[in-house]
């Protein structure tokens, strides 16, 4: 017979285990989030200095305005509000290489940068191995993950927070550095300087830390969840999902609605 189990927790009639703690006599009330999230996905809770990382981590991705993920969910929610969850789902499937996601590819490729250079590896070596890897991608047409910004032209002002919440807990090494240098070689080998995003410097985090690859994506979607939720709630009071509906039927001259049509839809079935 199969056994179907996981070693992530378990319960009886009379108790909950979450990696083997009883949940309401050692976990409820006696560890925050950040310890929960840990003790849930590797198993042991924050150590030294990374419970402050995580949540600069999670405090600088929650919410960015009115990005493709925050608009899913509030479309998603127009149609379905009896269903807060589908909105937020909505908003989350949308995390990929392009928004939100892209700081499990940066965190992928800087550290498979560091990992093919000695371990005891100087600046110069650093500097020289970014250089390289910075011509190497753009001559195969492959994206640089971590560098550059759509709005943030000039620089993304989360970058120095980042930095100095890094350098202060002692996590701030190879990676860091090489990203720094990648954004050196934009300079120096591109059209012009593309500066370290977000994605960017969490992948550095993320890989300083040595956590896998796949928690820097994760950690974007617990965080983003909470965001979402902002989106939603605002929408209750202060709806913005019906004027985007409205505003695509008013700019398709082929759906030559009378005034005030669009809106008028709100209640009526598509």
């Amino acid at each position: 017979m199969t056994t179907i189990k996981t070693e992530i927790g378990y319960c009886s009639t009379e108790r909950i285990y979450v990696r083997g703690h009883d949940l309401a006599n050692d976990l409820i009330g006696k560890v925050d989030f950040i310890d929960m999230m840990m003790l849930v996905v590797l198993g042991r809770v924050s150590e030294g200095n990374e419970r402050d990382m995580l949540n600069a981590i999670l405090v600088s991705v929650m919410d960015h305005g009115m990005t493709p993920s925050a608009l899913s969910a509030r479309l998603t929610y127009l149609g379905a509000p009896e269903a807060q969850q589908a909105a937020v789902a909505a908003g989350l499937l949308g995390a990929g290489s392009v928004f939100l996601g892209a700081m499990e590819n940066a965190t992928s490729m800087l550290r498979g940068l560091v990992a093919g250079l000695p371990e005891n590896a100087g600046d110069e070596q650093l500097r020289d191995a970014a250089l390289q890897c910075y011509k190497d991608r753009r001559a195969a047409r492959l994206a640089v993950f971590g560098l550059g910004h759509n709005i943030h032209v000039d620089g993304d002002p989360r970058i120095p927070a980042l930095r100095a919440v890094s350098q202060r807990c002692g996590y701030y090494g190879a990676h860091w550095h090489v990203l720094e240098h990648l954004e050196n070689a934009s300079a120096a080998s591109g059209k012009r300087r593309l500066p370290i995003n977000a994605a960017g410097a969490i992948g550095a985090m993320v890989a300083d830390m040595q956590l896998p690859v796949s928690m820097a994506r994760g950690l974007a979607l617990i965080s983003r969840c909470a965001g979402l939720i902002g989106h939603i709630v605002e929408e209750q009071t202060s709806p913005t999902a019906q004027a985007v509906w409205d505003l695509v039927l008013r700019q398709d001259p082929r759906n030559a609605l009378p005034a005030g049509a669009a809106s008028s839809q709100r209640n009526s079935p598509e």
